[in-house]
C-alpha cells in the first residue's frame, strides 16, 4: 500500500489534471487539508513536495503552493537532431526542445565535467573497446531555471576527440552547435542514431542531483551516434526526470514490402 502522503499528491495530481486546480491557482493551506482529514502536516507537506518535484506546483514564501503554468518540456524524438539546427545554426539538441516548447534557454543552464576515464562496462561494449580502455566522459546537468531536468555524459574515444572543443571543461556547451558540429568539424558527421528507452526508480543519488523525492522514477536514455560508415562516435546515457518531460516523436511510417518492390 502506498504511503499517505503518495496517495494525496495522486489525488491532487489528477486534480490538477481534471481542471479541477487551474494554472496559476493556489491550493488549499496545509492547514485547511489537515483540518478536514487528509493527513497529518507532515503528510500533506511531504504530499506538496512530491508535487513540486514531478513539476506539477511551485511553492514559495508568501505565495503557497501554486499550480504551475508550464507543461512538461517537450522532448523531440527525431527533429531534435536536424542537421540545419546544429550544422549550419548553433542551436544544440536540448534547445532545440526549448523552443519547440515555447521556453528560452539561459545561459549556465547547463553544466558539465570532463574527464578521461576507464571506460564502464557499458560504455566499453557499445565502442567496442577492451577492458581497461580509456574515454573521455562529457558530463551535463541541464535546469530549467532551478530545477534540474536530466543529466546526460557523452562518452568518446580520444582518438576521435583529443584536441576539440569537445573535451573543453568549461561550463555550456561546446561551442556553435554543440558535440555535433564540433564533431562534424573533426571529420565525422553524424548519420544515423540509436535510442533506447528504461523506465525505473531514481536511484538515492540521482534523487539527489534532480531534486526528486525517493521514489520517484526516471527514463534512463541510451544514445548510441554512427557515421554514414557505421563508426560509432558516441554513446550517451541520460537520466530524465520522468514527469518534466514529454517525449514526442514525429517520423515518416516505414513500408518495407514497398521498399523491397523498387529495389
Amino acid at each position: 500500500m502506498a504511503p499517505k502522503w503518495r496517495e494525496l499528491a495522486d489525488k491532487l495530481a489528477e486534480q490538477i489534471r481534471n481542471g479541477e486546480y487551474a494554472p496559476g491557482q493556489q491550493l488549499p493551506q496545509i492547514r485547511d487539508l489537515v483540518e478536514v482529514g487528509e493527513g497529518s502536516k507532515t503528510t500533506v507537506h511531504a504530499a506538496y513536495k512530491a508535487l513540486e518535484a514531478e513539476g506539477l506546483v511551485t511553492s514559495s514564501r508568501g505565495h503557497g503552493t501554486v499550480v504551475r503554468e508550464r507543461a512538461p518540456l517537450k522532448r523531440l524524438g527525431i527533429a531534435r537532431y536536424d542537421k540545419a539546427k546544429w550544422r549550419d545554426g548553433d542551436e544544440v539538441a536540448f534547445i532545440a526542445d526549448r523552443v519547440a516548447s515555447g521556453r528560452a534557454y539561459k545561459r549556465g543552464e547547463q553544466t558539465q565535467t570532463v574527464s578521461r576515464i576507464v571506460a564502464p562496462p557499458a560504455v566499453a561494449a557499445a565502442h567496442g573497446l577492451p577492458e581497461g580502455a580509456e574515454v573521455y566522459a562529457r558530463a551535463r546537468l541541464v535546469k530549467e531555471g532551478d530545477q534540474p531536468t536530466h543529466t546526460l555524459t557523452s562518452y568518446y574515444r580520444p582518438e576521435h576527440v583529443e584536441g576539440t572543443r569537445i573535451v573543453d571543461p568549461t561550463p555550456g556547451p561546446a561551442g556553435r552547435g554543440g558535440g555535433f558540429r564540433v564533431l562534424y568539424d573533426a571529420g565525422y558527421e553524424i548519420d544515423h542514431m540509436r535510442e533506447e528507452l528504461f523506465a525505473r526508480a531514481a536511484k538515492p543519488e540521482e534523487a539527489e542531483q534532480l531534486k526528486l523525492l525517493p521514489g520517484e522514477w526516471v527514463v534512463e536514455l541510451h544514445r548510441s551516434t554512427f557515421t554514414a560508415d557505421g563508426t560509432l562516435v558516441e554513446f550517451a546515457i541520460g537520466v530524465h526526470a520522468a514527469t518534466r518531460f514529454a517525449w514526442a516523436y514525429d517520423f515518416k511510417v516505414p513500408d518495407s514490402a514497398a521498399e523491397g518492390e523498387t529495389q
